[in-house]
């Protein structure tokens, strides 16, 4: 009998999938993250054939050598940074994703951050919950239209094709693109335009919004001098990977004026918040929720449920993490 260990409770039907063929399923009792030294710990308890792991997990050489039976590793999420896949690959273990899960729920999360910054609902709603409403003044909380600007999108994959999507049929926006990959879709549907630099996009856009997976080469990609270029009205959208994002630059340019606001779904040192982000006005931030709908969240959990069982029925998953 297969023996699978879940490191955080997922949606019933990943469970459910397992169990029915036949494996045994643990499922971890914290309602919260586990420290990688909980992690070793379980898995130190029983000799598992498989782990569904959390974005959460880091899973490296120190996970690897305590579990030598497990077989795969297959993410909860949409990422992989925190795979050592190297390491992995030298001692054959396969590693997986849910690449397809919550596509729309993330774009529709980042035009959620634009709208509500350009709208400034969260301030309005906290106005009138404070009781500072006295009626209607035409100077209150003006917003900014985003019928006409420019869109800029740095990475243009399945995410970022949908926000461009959203914003062009939606809002009639002009669509500026960067990727290490020529996108013949985003450009021939969305009337979208390719520029060669991150800097090209960064210059023109009216809005920013960031579809990059997190490596080396994207780590802190946003930093000072990337956002002096934007422009001072700008705004800068993350639902990517938190340190793809200087916190400490983004602070820093929000307090000076050098961009007008920001709306951040995931942050550099999640959960932690770097100092002086949450005192600021001009920015919004959600707890990591972009995917967060009950449909996205039960498809991931199917996902990654059937990397594993692919693995076991057939040899290969579906969704190997390549690098």
């Amino acid at each position: 009998m297969k023996k699978v260990f879940i490191t955080r409770k997922i949606p019933e039907n990943g469970i459910t999938m397992l169990r029915d063929k036949g494996y045994e399923v643990d499922v971890s009792p914290h309602e919260r993250p586990l420290t990688q030294e909980e992690l070793i710990n379980f898995l130190e308890t029983r000799q598992y054939d498989a782990v569904l792991s959390m974005l959460s997990d880091k899973i490296d050489a120190k996970v690897y050598d305590v579990a030598p039976s497990v077989k795969i590793f297959a993410n909860y999420a949409i990422g992989y940074d925190n795979f050592d896949i190297t390491e992995a690959k030298k001692r054959g273990i396969f590693l997986t994703n849910t690449p397809h899960g919550g596509v729309d729920r993330v774009a529709e999360h980042a035009w959620a951050l634009i709208l509500a910054l350009t709208c400034h609902a969260v301030e309005g709603d906290e106005y009138v919950r404070a009781g500072k409403f006295t009626g209607f003044d035409p100077m209150l909380l003006q917003g900014t239209i985003v019928r006409g600007k420019v869109l800029g999108l740095i990475g243009a994959g399945r995410i970022g094709t949908e926000v461009a999507r959203i914003g062009a049929l939606g809002f009639g926006m002009r669509i500026a693109y960067y990727d290490i990959v020529r996108n013949e879709k985003i450009e021939s549907l969305h009337n979208a335009t390719y520029w060669p630099t991150v800097e090209d996009v960064l210059k023109q856009s009216d809005i920013v919004s960031l579809h990059v997976p997190l490596l080396d080469t994207t780590h802190h990609l946003m930093n000072v001098e990337k956002l002096r270029l934007m422009k001072p009205t700008a705004y800068l959208i993350n639902t990517s990977r938190g340190a793809v994002v200087d916190e400490s630059a983004l602070v820093e340019a929000l307090r000076s004026g050098t961009i007008l606001g920001a709306g951040l779904d995931v942050f550099e040192h999640e959960p932690a918040l770097s100092e002086g982000l949450k005192e600021l006005r001009n920015v919004v931030i959600t707890p990591h929720i972009a995917s967060s709908t009950i449909e996205a969240r039960m498809d991931m959990a199917a996902m990654s449920a059937q990397n594993i069982i692919d693995l076991f029925e057939s040899g290969k998953p579906r969704d190997v993490c390549t690098g």
